[in-house]
């Protein structure tokens, strides 16, 4: 195990296998805090923001506070009652990107998926930060490193979700648990002592509200109650996460819906209660101390432990709200890759069953936000919630259109329910868009329509990509003779191993091709004569502003267009160092070199790596056993050809490999092998850990290669597309294995290339238009 897996396995924990996806799901009690940590943790901050807006009429605003806090009640328990309707009838979860797509058509799908991914992506940053803000509040000192510790909370909540599912949820449950009850404890005793003895006052130094700048129009009213429905962030998290839960996984889903408004409505009505009724609570921007912490202070006093108690229980669940994203984001892009509409690397289970590309990127995009907010809540929080209401308003729109067409049992109620949901939220769409604006919501707007444009983009490619490569055919390729051409800089021991090599494959033709630079040049001419005599071998010097390996590429290229009727492999000798400085440094040369060579899709390209000989003379010692594995992730054109280069190795086997991630992919891939004809025996290979490079390495070593009598050669098949970008879009699944392989000993990799030369989206119809698209993608670990 290397340093990298070894780290890996310590942070994050051993690979579990798929089988035990089904113990990763979780009861109601576990769900909960899961999914509702982000509405439950936004009653710590909702009122907060929305008195910062009211102060600027003055200090004798803050009340209307109040009333605020009570419409959002009524709005969220209108949203929860939908939400629960949307569970029930899409038990397979997707939430609104699902029920939008099912029921409005894919555009306003994408709209909805994109306006969820943005609005995660602020989940994060915004709970990431106003955690931070309650630490600062408690410990004041800490306030110039406020950037230092949300990043650092940052990581540890991506550790945390990467560690698994069940993990995340156990983990969260404590902190959040502990939150509701404080809280409560907080409100009942607040309100009992209101209610006997009198509201307490702030028992802190508070400074005074800044004078009025504007007078409490609607306006301004109406700008408050955008910034307070924060408060309903989190609730679609339970539609969209329905898979998570245990069976039965709607009505348990269902169940968490119903205590999240149990526990949230209270809280927000209690914490803006107290906020405007004890003395000397104030808010207003760039005020260190939060309402929260003032109203502890005159709950439970300043020094108490309730007072430190609410501090470390408000800052724990704002960080941990953030989980609320990432049980959800990662799902959504994941659902969106297999839909073809982001990137497929997405929707890959990692080594804990969890969807490890997509936290990582979420946690990449809300680290970039934190930074750029400066992890300020008022900075980021203008541009919240406009995402969540847009997913809002379109998964009730949708579902009133699910009622109407479907018409089941009492759809009258539960249309009129989702139309009630729906005229409500896009009401307060329009208020947050018409109130925001100006500071921040344009960002969203243009955002939103960018991450939809993006995913269409991403479609058309995978649409095309999908056209060009079934478009070829499945027409066995005819074995061809193998022309070698080994490049090199200097003469060693990887440099005899080649020569070995290319006589053990019975090559039609071996040629030298040597590019030396510096002091190599003397006498490299001479030591390749000593070590094959007899061989051909050109030496060449580049030219000006020409690298040896773009020579080298020039060369085996030119040689390659005089023999088409031929493989032309250009083989890479590479030299095992014993040092892993010397290893980093000789690797990223021959990467680049070698990625040069495949890039134009007409070499065979072939990594021959051996172990530091010493100052020589080398010997040309062929191999007794020589095996070779052909590694299969689809039957189309590629394959073939690598088949038919495999054909041509005059080995003594060839065996053709396909690691089973996918029942889906593997029948597929019996079927086109046996619909192609191919004769080469198919080993289908289990890998119940999802490693693709594992189960290769397990498989290839059954050989026992050692180097001297026996080598194994690994082929594999790629198309090389033209663009950066596109590639991008495409697991890397070729150059993990080979990276992975380069240094096992007896092991040779060799890249067989398939140029798709142009890839025309224009072509095709429009992806928008299509309908749902799930196909079983290829999985490898994050």
């Amino acid at each position: 195990m290397g340093i990298y897996s070894s780290l890996k396995r310590r942070v994050i924990g051993d690979p579990r296998a798929s089988g035990e996806l089904t113990g990763q799901v979780l009861p109601p009690w576990l769900g909960l805090p899961t999914f509702a940590s982000d509405t439950l943790s936004s009653a710590a901050y909702a009122t907060e923001e929305t008195m910062v807006v009211l102060a600027l009429a003055g200090a004798g605003a803050l009340t209307v506070a109040g009333p605020l806090a009570a419409a959002v009640a009524v709005l969220m328990i209108i949203v929860i009652f939908g939400y629960r309707q949307t569970v029930r009838a899409y038990p397979d979860g997707g939430g609104a990107y699902v029920v939008a797509t099912h029921n409005l058509g894919r555009r306003p799908g994408l709209v909805a998926a994109a306006a969820l991914l943005v609005d995660y992506t602020l989940t994060v940053a915004v709970s990431v930060s106003a955690g931070t803000a309650a630490i600062v509040s408690a410990f004041p000192e800490l306030s110039p490193a406020r950037l230092l510790v949300a990043l650092t909370f940052l990581g540890v909540i991506t550790v945390t979700n990467l560690r698994g599912v069940r993990e995340a949820s156990i983990i969260v449950a404590v902190p959040v648990y502990a939150f509701v009850s404080i809280m409560g404890a907080m409100i009942l005793r607040g309100v009992v002592q209101c209610s006997t003895s009198g509201c307490p006052s702030v028992p802190f130094d508070q400074p005074e509200v800044p004078a009025a700048v504007t007078g409490l129009t609607v306006w301004l009213v109406l700008r408050a109650f955008a910034t307070s429905a924060t408060s309903l962030t989190g609730v679609e998290a339970v539609s969209n996460g329905v898979q998570a839960f245990r069976a039965p996984a709607s009505r348990n889903a269902g169940i968490t819906l119903g205590l999240i408004g149990l526990l949230a409505v209270p809280m927000v009505l209690g914490i803006a209660y107290l906020a405007t009724s004890i003395e000397g609570v104030v808010a207003f921007a760039g005020l260190e101390r939060t309402v929260t912490s003032q109203i502890a202070g005159a709950v439970f006093g300043p020094s108490s432990v309730g007072f430190f108690g609410v501090q470390v229980a408000t800052a724990a669940i704002l960080f941990l709200a953030a989980n609320t994203a990432y049980a959800d984001f990662p799902r959504l892009a994941s659902r969106l890759a297999d839909d073809r509409f982001l990137p497929r690397q997405l929707s890959a289970r990692g080594d804990r069953l969890v969807f490890s590309n997509g936290i990582i990127a979420l946690s990449l995009a809300a680290a970039l936000l934190i930074a750029f907010a400066g992890a300020r809540v008022t900075v980021l929080v203008a541009l919240y919630i406009v995402g969540v209401f847009t997913a809002f308003s379109l998964s009730q729109l949708g579902m009133v259109r699910h009622w109407l067409r479907e018409r089941e049992p009492g759809w009258r109620a539960s249309a009129t329910l989702n139309m009630v949901g729906a005229l409500a939220t896009g009401a307060v769409l329009l208020v947050v868009v018409v109130t925001k604006f100006t500071v921040g919501a344009w960002i969203v707007l243009v955002l939103g329509p960018g991450v939809v444009l993006a995913m269409i983009g991403v479609r058309r490619h995978y649409d095309a990509y999908e056209a060009a490569v079934v478009g070829m055919g499945l027409h066995p390729q005819p074995q061809r003779p193998v022309r070698v051409i080994v490049l090199e800089d200097r003469v060693d021991a990887a440099t005899a191993a080649s020569v070995a090599y290319a006589y053990g494959i019975g090559a039609a033709h071996i040629t030298g091709v040597l590019v030396p630079s510096g002091r190599k040049r003397e006498n490299v001419r001479e030591r390749w004569r000593q070590l094959a005599p007899g061989l051909e071998v050109n030496e060449y010097v580049p030219g000006l502003r020409r690298t040896p390996a773009m020579t080298q590429r020039d060369i085996a290229l030119e040689r390659a267009g005089q023999h088409p009727e031929a493989f032309t492999m250009a083989v890479v000798p590479e030299t095992r160092s014993n040092t892993w400085i010397d290893v980093a440094r000789r690797h990223r040369v021959a990467q680049r070199a070698k990625a040069a060579l495949v890039a134009n899709g007409r070499l065979v390209v072939t990594n021959v790596v051996s172990p530091i000989g010493g100052p020589g003379p080398y010997q040309v010692t062929e191999p007794v056993q020589h095996h070779v594995v052909v590694l299969v992730n689809r039957v189309h054109r590629a394959t073939l050809r690598a088949i038919a280069y495999a054909e041509s190795l005059q080995a003594n086997s060839v065996q053709a490999l396909s690691v089973n991630v996918g029942s889906r992919r593997s029948r597929e891939i019996l079927g086109d092998w046996k619909k192609a004809g191919l004769k080469v025996p198919l080993d289908l290979v289990d890998s119940p850990y999802r490693s693709l490079i594992d189960t290769v390495q397990d498989y290839v070593g059954e050989f026992s290669p050692d180097g001297q009598h026996t080598v194994v050669t690994v082929v594999m098949s790629e198309f090389v597309l033209p663009r950066w970008w596109q590639r991008s879009l495409h697991n890397q699944t070729v150059l993990q294995i080979k990276s992975a392989l380069l240094f096992n000993r007896g092991v040779v990799t060799t890249s067989v290339p398939t140029l798709l030369s142009s890839l025309d989206p224009d072509a095709l119809p429009s992806a928008e238009a299509d309908g749902p698209l799930t196909v079983d993608h290829q999985q490898q670990p994050a």
